[in-house]
C-alpha cells in the first residue's frame, strides 16, 4: 500500500480541537518531507503545514499559531493537531510527501467546523 490513510477528522464547533492522523507502510517514511493539505467545497486543494525530514516545519499563514504538524518516524505517521478552529477550517484534509505523488493521495478525512 503506497496511499496515505488520513483519519481524525470530525464535527466541532468553532474554538474546539481536532488530531488528525496519517499513516503510510508502503514508503520508507523517514526519508521523506511531509506535508497536510485542505480542500474547502468549491476551493483548490491548498498546503496547510511542512515537515522536513528532521523536524523543522513551516505553515500556511491561514493556520499560523493554530495547527502543530509532528511525525512519528518509527509508527509511519504524521500528525496534525488542529486548535482554536474556524469555520474557514472546514475542509477535506489530506497528507502527501513533498513534492507531492499522484498515486499516494488518499480519500483525506472531513473536517466541519460550525455552530
Amino acid at each position: 500500500q503506497v496511499q496515505f490513510v488520513e483519519s481524525g477528522g470530525g464535527s466541532v464547533q468553532p474554538g474546539g480541537s481536532l488530531r488528525l492522523s496519517c499513516a503510510n507502510s508502503g514508503i520508507i517514511f523517514s526519508t521523506y518531507y511531509m506535508a497536510w493539505h485542505r480542500q474547502a467545497p468549491g476551493k483548490q486543494r491548498e498546503l496547510v503545514a511542512r515537515i522536513m525530514s528532521g523536524g523543522s516545519t513551516l505553515y500556511a499563514d491561514s493556520v499560523k499559531g493554530r495547527f502543530t504538524i509532528s511525525r512519528d518516524n518509527a509508527k509511519n505517521t504524521v500528525y496534525l493537531q488542529m486548535n482554536s478552529l474556524k469555520s474557514e477550517d472546514t475542509a477535506i484534509y489530506y497528507c502527501n510527501v513533498i513534492p507531492a505523488r499522484t498515486d499516494y493521495w488518499g480519500k483525506g478525512t472531513l473536517v466541519t467546523v460550525s455552530s
